[in-house]
């Protein structure tokens, strides 16, 4: 069985935080506002794999009223979020991050690495895009930025096929 799953995430842009997209500080004058370290794309894949499973979504499962999510890497949420779909293989995920500012090409590679590892599988199934939108909205405007992902799963009980 293949199951498909999208996610979306959006943080605040704020001074005195450090950036961190797919497990990477990026050198930028402000970072992400939010209850863990902020990742967007990191929420994002969280949520399309747990759509894809059926498994609620990044919310349900590490709320932001718990405390041991204070501020904990996204990568170690995504481990986690591994152990929730166990019953599936991650056939690939692609995804976009979204902001005018910082350029980002150059940190991709070792974004995708970081989710590799963290996700136990080969690099080649991750792509990542970076994307403006020629200043328009909320990102446009250096306020956010926004990530959304799409993957797909394969139940372990199909490795044959």
């Amino acid at each position: 069985m293949y199951r498909v799953g999208e996610g979306y995430d959006v943080h605040k842009l704020v001074d005195d935080r450090d950036l961190i997209l797919g497990g990477v500080k990026i050198e930028y004058n402000k970072g992400l506002l939010g209850h863990s370290d902020a990742d967007v794309l990191i929420h994002a894949i969280i949520d399309s794999l747990l759509g894809a499973a059926a498994k609620n979504d990044i919310g349900y499962n590490f709320p932001d009223s718990d405390e041991k999510y204070k501020n904990i890497s996204s990568l170690i949420l995504l481990k986690e979020t591994m152990k929730i779909i166990k019953d599936y293989d991650v056939v690939n995920i692609d995804s976009t991050i979204i902001c005018q500012e910082p350029k980002l090409r150059k940190y991709i590679d070792e974004m995708k690495k970081n989710i590799a590892n963290a996700l136990d599988i080969d690099i080649d199934k991750i792509n990542i895009k970076a994307t403006t939108e020629e200043g328009l909205g909320f990102t446009g405007r250096k306020e956010g930025i926004a990530a959304k992902a799409i993957c797909m799963l394969k139940g372990v009980e199909n490795e044959n096929l």
